[in-house]
């Protein structure tokens, strides 16, 4: 019974609410999970090969896109596969502390995410209104700074936001009205006015998140400002082809989160809820690969190459 559950829980954890109560209609959206997981998986892993195996491609560009890559990978694994088994497995409790480790993960990648969007901006407004300058800004250095920076911001993003969520006392049934343990979804479940704290932390993380948003479009700016005065029409495309992508994932992940975890959250679940963390949990892992991959000429023509040499291995 609910009781019971409601008991179970908060001795021994939470239970998270599925995607529906039907069971041939969960079954379905495990399966629609199921396959963009694959995708994702399969997209990512494609760029982390290309990018190490093709010599054209050692370039500090294709260095973050192999990291984001990888970021991306761990991202979406943090909440889709337990997601996937929970449905399969007709189950929905989760341990207190695979909670605490779930929301600490997503919490770090989702802040590295966010960090690596904002290196990756520079880098193409260092690219394009610095050309001559590039090599010697974007060096190895800078690259490898870079990257700790983004790793070290997830980190301490993810210890904060986990710290100040769980030291808040839950009451009530501890039923978690989504597919992971998603912070604003824990807050509603905090007794009294206990989740000041946390607010706090969200709110400071979200200054920061502004500041990222604030510098992409700060180098964006002054992107599109240099791109429209080529006099080429060609080098126009060709500059507009390699950043419209870029921006069009960080205005997907940016946009649907924030509206997320700002709005005010209703006691029971809606599909818009479900729909916008899809967008911003699920879909730019999925995407990412797609994008940069599709409008890129480089990557399309070191893929073939990787493909060639497989199957000439394979023949041979």
């Amino acid at each position: 019974t609910e009781r019971n559950m409601a008991n179970f829980t908060t001795m021994n954890g939470f239970l998270l609410v599925g995607f529906s109560a039907k069971p041939e209609l969960e079954i379905l959206c495990a399966s629609l999970f199921l396959v963009l997981y694959l995708v994702a998986l399969t997209g990512n892993i494609l760029i982390i090969t290309v990018t190490s195996m093709d010599d054209s491609l050692y370039s500090p560009m294709y260095f973050f896109l192999k990291h984001l890559s990888f970021l991306d990978i761990c991202y979406i694994s943090v909440t889709v596969p337990r997601s996937i088994c929970n449905s399969f497995m007709h189950t929905r409790s989760i341990s207190l502390w695979e909670c605490i480790l779930q929301c600490w993960a997503f919490t770090l990648c989702g802040s590295a995410e966010v960090a690596m969007l904002t290196v990756m901006s520079y880098d193409r407004y260092v690219a394009i209104c610095l050309p001559l300058r590039y090599e010697i800004i974007m060096n190895a250095n800078t690259c490898i700074h870079g990257i700790l920076a983004v790793w070290i911001s997830g980190v301490i993003s993810g210890v904060m936001h986990t710290s100040a969520t769980f030291s808040i006392h839950f009451c009530g049934a501890n039923i978690i009205h989504q597919f992971f343990c998603e912070v604003p979804q824990l807050l509603k479940l905090a007794c009294s006015n206990e989740y000041v704290s946390e607010l706090g932390v969200t709110g400071f993380l979200s200054l920061l998140a502004f500041l990222c948003f604030l510098s992409i479009g700060f180098s964006y700016t002054h992107i599109f400002s240099t791109v429209l005065r080529i006099p080429s029409a060609k080098g126009r495309a060709k500059a507009f082809s390699t950043c419209l992508p870029h921006l069009a994932v960080v205005t997907l992940f940016l946009s649907t989160g924030a509206f997320e975890f700002l709005k005010p959250h209703s006691d029971s679940p809606t599909a818009l809820d479900f729909l916008l963390t899809l967008f911003y949990a699920v879909l730019p892992p999925t995407l990412n690969p797609m994008i940069y991959s599709l409008r890129n000429k480089a990557m399309k023509a070191a893929l073939k190459k990787v493909v060639k040499r497989r199957r000439a291995y394979f023949f041979c």
